[in-house]
């Protein structure tokens, strides 16, 4: 299996520079080149990252033909776990490689970056446990009148092909959300990473067929919409489409994907609601964190921070004082908190959004400053509900303060709105938080605690513009990943 891999440069400052990679596209397990490559650049300065091979028609019909045929011989549960144990070891030991080209691809600070290698390790391993265990059902029919005396099994077999497609924030997380549950279950896939960083999501292809996976099993690839991606989309042999990205494509999936299993996580608009009662020093560190790691650019993200009035003015003290010491700069820094955003363009529709609030009456308490792709780490207050920072979803590192009567009031206001994917209510007051989560329509709400938080293993997904309610997470996306056959035997 050939790769290229991180190469080391003469060392400038002290830090080994970056040499650009190339990845090829991966079809069935081999590395195929075409002469026709996209390029990758580094956020931060624009500096070449790498670049990788894009494919053809003809390249999707062949890891098709061949997730089909491999297919008919599917691997036993052993050798799933075994397969992504031995991924999980890879990427440990490789942890720095990959950070350092997520860096290079995202802007994301290095932090960051091997924060989310970390995550993906969790995935690899939960998968791993989740491939050895049978969830199996035995009913028994004798129960009534009518009944026999048999017994009904369930069991579970894997869907033909899936067809995956990825998006830039998390490109080695989410990459890792689609393929481990579909290795743990069995099931061949076909996967489009975002061609914004592309080179992260090949690379770990190469590290799972380093791990043992056959090539059948799965191809990554990219090319063009109307040669590759919309027909990988339409094909009738992929039982299942699963996507996550923005809503308007996501909604274009749903039209165009026809009749199969379809799985889309979506945008986010996630409030942290502040109440009167709470800890204000947790809250600020809840806003601080939420609104910033990552460069405010998680589908979880703190979108919208709701402050109850009576303590606006000492939470927003608290707010700033926290989120000054949140550095932005250089990504690969040691001390960078916050890097940039994906590119200058998402970074200049941020700043416009900043400005169009301060128009309407918002005030710009910290940060605010761009310089390319790079955006402070920005706190707003005063902050309209009408205004398009809060009424859309700002992928950024922005925090934006709305203040709220009670929480009646926030719970109106956010239900109101056309997202449903995570929320997080801090209070000390029990009833309030109760009702939060069962009042707030959406996916996820965590108390005390950030809108974003999870375990790789536990049900994911949102509801009304964030998703169709199916969840992820590697248990609910094994169910997804297979179908349910029942047999029946005398008893």
């Amino acid at each position: 299996m050939s790769t290229t891999t991180l190469e080391k440069a003469p060392a400038v400052n002290g830090a080994a520079a970056f040499a650009p990679v190339h990845m090829p596209a991966y079809i069935a397990g081999r590395a195929v080149e075409t002469g026709r490559t996209l390029e990758v650049r580094y956020p931060y300065d624009g500096t070449l990252t790498g670049t990788a091979t894009l494919i053809g028609r003809e390249h999707l019909d062949e890891a098709i033909q061949a997730a089909l045929e491999g297919g008919k011989k599917p691997l036993s549960r052993f050798e799933c776990s075994t397969i992504l144990r031995k991924a999980a070891a890879l990427l440990a030991e490789r942890r720095e490689e990959f950070a350092r080209l997520i860096t290079r691809e995202t802007g994301l600070c290095m932090k960051e970056s091997r924060y989310e290698t970390g995550r993906s390790s969790d995935v690899l391993e939960f998968a791993a446990m989740e491939a050895l265990r049978d969830d199996g059902q035995v009913f028994s029919c004798d129960i009534s009148p009518m009944g026999k005396p048999r017994k009904i099994f369930t069991t579970r077999y894997p869907v033909n092909v899936i067809a995956a497609i990825t998006p830039f924030n998390h490109p080695l997380n989410q990459v890792a959300h689609k393929l481990a549950p579909a290795i743990a279950a069995g099931a061949p896939t076909i996967l489009k990473p975002s061609e914004r960083t592309p080179l992260t999501a090949l690379k770990f292809a190469a590290l799972l067929y380093e791990a043992g996976l056959p090539g059948w099993m799965l191809s990554m690839f990219l090319g063009t919409l109307d040669e590759v991606i919309n027909p990988m989309i339409e094909d009738e042999r992929t039982e299942v489409v699963t996507f996550t990205g923005s809503v308007e494509i996501g909604k274009a999936i749903s039209r165009r994907a026809g009749y199969k299993k379809l799985c889309l996580e979506l945008g986010g608009n996630s409030p942290l609601i502040v109440l009167e009662d709470a800890d204000l020093d947790l809250a600020a560190k809840l806003a601080c964190e939420g609104s910033f790691r990552n460069s405010g650019q998680r589908c979880t993200a703190v979108k919208r921070i709701l402050v109850q009035e009576s303590i606006l003015e000492a939470f927003t003290e608290k707010f700033v004082a926290l989120a000054k010491t949140y550095k932005s700069g250089d990504p690969e820094a040691e001390d960078t908190v916050v890097g940039t955003v994906i590119t200058e363009d998402s970074a200049k529709l941020l700043e416009r959004r900043v400005h169009d609030a301060v128009k309407m009456g918002a005030k710009v308490l910290l940060g605010g400053n761009r310089q390319g792709a790079l955006l402070e780490p920005t706190v707003i207050a005063n902050v309209p509900r009408d205004a398009e920072m809060v009424f859309e979803e700002s992928f950024g590192p922005l925090g934006p303060i709305v203040a709220i009567k009670d929480l009646d009031d926030a719970i109106t206001y956010y239900n109101s709105g056309r997202f449903g994917l995570s929320s997080a209510i801090v209070t000390n007051n029990l009833e309030a938080a109760m009702r939060a989560s069962k009042e707030l329509k959406t996916g996820t709400t965590n108390v005390n605690e950030v809108p974003g938080y999870r375990l790789e293993h536990t049900p994911f997904g949102g509801v009304r513009d964030s998703g169709l309610g199916i969840k992820e997470g590697v248990v609910e996306a094994m169910k997804f990943f297979t179908h349910v056959k029942t047999f029946s035997l005398p008893w």
